[in-house]
């Protein structure tokens, strides 16, 4: 099961990183050497990565883990280990070797200026997560 924030907010995680991919397009297409090319292709990258990743943003909820998709990385964690998960929100869970951890889900935080339904639907992503985190896996 996907739980996923809604279209609008994805796109909202996402958009900001095709300003700085234009400028570098920019910024190369100006300049004539090498070197000013590699680095606006390296930036170029960057940003595509973390467009496809600032949409994709979400957690996937298999039968035996939970798959948390940030900004920057991707956590696997094994169902039996989650022991909460939070309002902030983030889930609680413990390592093999019994060390506590907390991985933040930030495509369901909320800020302060947000739309009032997008705070809402995201509350709902939280509890649908509760839910499918306290069935026994």
């Amino acid at each position: 099961m996907e739980i996923l924030p809604p279209t609008v907010a994805r796109v909202a995680c996402a958009a900001p990183w095709v300003v700085p991919a234009a400028g570098a397009v920019a910024y190369g297409a100006g300049s004539a050497d090498a070197l000013s090319w590699c680095a606006a292709a390296i930036v170029v990258a960057f940003c595509a990565m973390l467009t496809v990743r600032g949409y994709r943003v979400g957690v996937r909820c298999e039968a035996d883990r939970l798959v948390v998709r940030g900004l920057l990385w991707t956590r696997a964690i094994p169902r039996q280990r989650i022991e909460a998960v939070t309002d902030f929100p983030a889930v609680r869970w413990r390592t093999a070797a019994g060390r506590s951890r907390w991985t933040p889900v930030t495509a369901f935080m909320s800020g302060g200026g947000e739309l009032a339904s997008l705070r809402e639907a995201k509350v709902q992503c939280v509890a649908r997560l509760r839910r499918w985190a306290r069935r026994s896996g």
